[in-house]
């Protein structure tokens, strides 16, 4: 029992250590993760140190016997406090970034993280229970008391053992990457054998992607920072789209990163540039600032990819502004250059959808996605939210003059663009102006950042948005002094800037 002891010391003390440096090591990305299970924002920053140092002293003081059964009492505490979080979101739906070992290992909270808490605070359970007196072997003195023989064995199995693991790591991200675009290949193999197509009886079988002329699938997915973005809002600023399918252990997609940060920032006028992405948020995070690439969204298992048959990355498709496929699919970096040209050179027209008689920007509908959005003439409902200084704001608090509601992300491309004329119009209003209440996703400092002296209240989920119909940013809703819808909502910064009063000059 006292060798069992000790090596569920060791076990617990490896955990906790790695959890607690790693956590350190991305304080932002631990910050976030307490927000998203539901700490408030006044805790999450203390507690974003607080939290990896009490793990690290933990993993310090399992390894001396005098300390070790209180060290497992501390360790079960956090542990369970840690299941009863992870089950409490379950229960409720939820499945926040569980951000446990930091960036080493980020990823949604589900049955697996709370059943792999749940073994763990059993091991911390059984110090606590036969540690009482005695929990084990010194893990100092054990070592000490190893000939020099037996310590230069257990010291080459440990290495042997680190360098096995990170061979196994390596082994796993590589076939994480490259055996879904094997099966799909076995796939497509399959179903040109089973119509009998081959190559000398067909050309078809060149054709990739989804045909030149359908409707291109609509889409709803999270960007980097919490935000909901739709195809319909991509499109609402009447430019074409340009999706490219990427991700962030791609080799190709990393060499083709800059070249789509350049044409993001000099063509953001003529085209609209978004990456299609999957894998963990921190990944892809880091290597959106470091490249400096926006309009970055993530997919759970690939069903946008799939859903525009882009079975491998990097990839491309250019949508028109009717939403429609405009181009066949582009695979591999050359093809995807090639795209970029030739959608650049030949000067694909702007189709503006019918739409834009009512103040929009772009087409579709507004509010897809949402089952029963707000009406012309409806009571908007009491929502409550939180401001930039944790002050729980009501909807309802506004009512008595004109409010408009400014759907926002500072993430966001479009309304990056917006922002110098959105500080205009809070110094300079025009008579009769509403009163404005930006409704925005992201990070209390991402917000603080726009430097904007209107009400900023924050909506990660985007719920509110959905309430009303916006389906992307920047979108925007008037509510006259009654507190009812009073317009339609709008798409893009001049709808948004119109329905504000701003005489916009259009002779230039």
């Amino acid at each position: 029992m006292p060798m069992v002891l000790l090596a569920a010391r060791l076990l617990l003390s490896a955990v906790f250590g790695v959890a607690g440096l790693a956590k350190l090591a991305d304080r932002a990305g631990s910050r976030q993760a307490l927000i998203d299970f539901g700490v408030p924002n006044t805790l999450a920053v203390p507690l974003a140190v607080v939290l990896p140092l009490a793990e690290l002293v933990v993993a310090g003081t399992l390894l001396p016997v005098a300390s070790a059964w209180f060290a497992a009492l501390g360790a079960l505490s956090l542990l369970l406090l840690f299941v009863f979080g992870i089950a409490l979101n379950l229960a409720r739906g939820r499945t926040p970034n569980c951000h446990c070992f930091g960036q080493l290992s980020s990823e949604p909270a589900g049955w697996t993280t709370l059943a792999r808490n749940t073994v763990l605070a059993a091991v911390a359970g059984s110090v606590v229970w036969f540690g009482g007196s005695n929990a084990g072997f010194s893990a100092v003195n054990w070592f000490v008391d190893l000939t020099i023989v037996q310590r230069g064995f257990f010291i080459l199995g440990l290495v042997g053992l680190g360098l096995l693991a990170a061979e196994g790591w390596v082994l796993w991200q590589m076939l994480s990457q490259q055996g879904r675009l094997l099966l799909r290949l076995d796939a497509l193999e399959a179903r040109l054998t089973n119509n009998s197509l081959t190559p000398a009886s067909t050309t078809d079988q060149t054709q990739v992607g989804l045909p030149v002329g359908a409707v291109a699938p609509s889409f709803r997915l999270k960007g980097l920072r919490g935000e909901i973005l739709t195809l319909e809002a991509l499109r609402a600023a009447g430019k074409p789209v340009l999706l490219v399918f990427t991700n962030p252990n791609c080799g190709p997609c990393q060499l083709l990163m800059p070249e789509i940060s350049r044409r993001q920032r000099e063509h953001a006028s003529t085209i609209t540039i978004a990456l299609i992405s999957e894998g963990k948020v921190r990944e892809n995070r880091a290597k959106s600032d470091e490249y400096r690439t926006t309009q970055v969204l993530l997919q759970q298992k690939r069903e946008v990819a799939e859903a525009y048959q882009a079975y491998g990355t990097p990839g491309a498709v250019m949508i028109q502004t009717d939403g429609t496929i405009g181009s066949p699919l582009a695979m591999g970096a050359d093809e995807i250059q090639s795209l970029f040209t030739k959608t650049l050179e030949t000067g694909i027209p702007l189709v503006f959808p019918t739409a834009t008689q009512n103040g929009q920007n772009g087409g579709g509908s507004v509010g897809e996605g949402n089952a029963q959005p707000l009406k012309v003439g409806q009571l908007a409902p009491a929502l409550k939210l939180v401001d930039l200084k944790g002050k729980t704001i009501s909807l309802s608090s506004f009512r008595g003059k004109k409010t408009l509601l400014i759907f926002w992300n500072p993430g966001c491309g479009f309304c990056e663009q917006m922002l110098d004329d959105l500080k205009k119009l809070e110094q300079h209003p025009p008579p009769g102006a509403p009163k404005l209440l930006v409704v925005s996703s992201g990070s209390v400092e991402d917000n603080l950042v726009m430097d904007l002296h209107s009400t900023v209240v924050l909506d990660s989920n985007s719920q509110v948005g959905s309430a009303f119909g916006a389906s992307g940013t920047p979108m925007a809703v008037l509510l006259d002094a009654k507190g009812r819808v009073a317009s339609e909502v709008v798409a893009g910064a001049e709808a948004v800037l119109a329905l504000a009063g701003v005489e916009l000059d259009h002779t230039a």
